[in-house]
């Protein structure tokens, strides 16, 4: 998949073990100034929801350029239009229920902005100047009910900030009854300061990959991250 290259900043996802769920992710401009991202975490083994996983990839980036590709575009509107889309496919793909939790952002490089939603997933971290914050969900999971009612807030992604998604089977990776745990992600979001997305995403994977040790990989782990880069400092005036 080719990611698509940002002015100031970087995108990247990574995964630990072989794909074994439901777990997709996606990168598509829309337009020359956004950006659409996202990670969908359909239920069930990967053979029995492929059709469901490649309706909703469709969607995804038919979709998401129809919706964001206009430059007056309301972006938090497209967004929900967006989710209330998705899930109607996954609806219609999968004949019955299919717990689907999403996470999809839209970056705006013009303002250094992500509008997102988050229907029932673990909760995107954002980490800036002032610490971590969590952007907890807006919404229920994909395909469970024919009407939604989300919502899309707006994040500003201020330099040298970054945003980190990761999937449930990063959260609950075990060793023995322990669980790694969100807050282990945010301890290390916390600590790569410095790091481009895809820094970020190895840093994170190669914590859970030592966490769990030898104990088996029982669903998917990924992780997607945005990061903008610093604000370049002035050059000192000539004397």
């Amino acid at each position: 998949m080719e990611v698509p290259k940002l002015r100031d900043g970087q995108l990247a996802a990574a995964t630990y073990g072989p794909p074994m769920g439901g777990d997709s992710y996606d990168f598509v401009r829309v337009s020359p100034t956004r950006v659409l991202f996202g990670l969908l975490d359909v239920a069930g083994r990967l053979d029995d929801i492929r059709a469901i996983v490649s309706a909703a990839q469709n969607t995804f980036r038919t979709l998401g350029a129809e919706l964001l590709g206009r430059e007056d575009t309301n972006e938090a509107d497209a967004m929900i239009e967006l989710c209330i889309g998705l899930n109607r496919t996954i609806l219609n793909a999968a004949g019955s229920v299919c717990s689907s939790p999403a996470f999809a952002g839209c970056y705006n490089e013009s303002l250094g902005t992500v509008c997102y939603f988050n229907a029932g997933h673990t909760p995107g971290l954002m980490r800036d100047d002032s610490g971590v914050i969590e952007l907890g969900a807006t919404g229920l999971p994909l395909g469970l009910f024919s009407h939604l009612t989300p919502d899309a807030p707006m994040i500003a992604l201020q330099p040298g900030a970054a945003l980190l998604v990761v999937s449930r089977g990063m959260v609950e990776a075990r060793r023995k009854s322990v669980e790694f745990g969100l807050q282990k992600v945010k301890n290390e979001l916390q600590q790569a300061q410095s790091q481009t997305a895809q820094e970020i995403c190895a840093t994170v994977l190669g914590s859970v990959r030592e966490f769990i040790g030898k104990s088996p990989v029982r669903n998917d782990a990924t992780a997607i991250a945005l990061a903008r880069s610093a604000a370049r400092k002035a050059s000192p005036a000539a004397g």
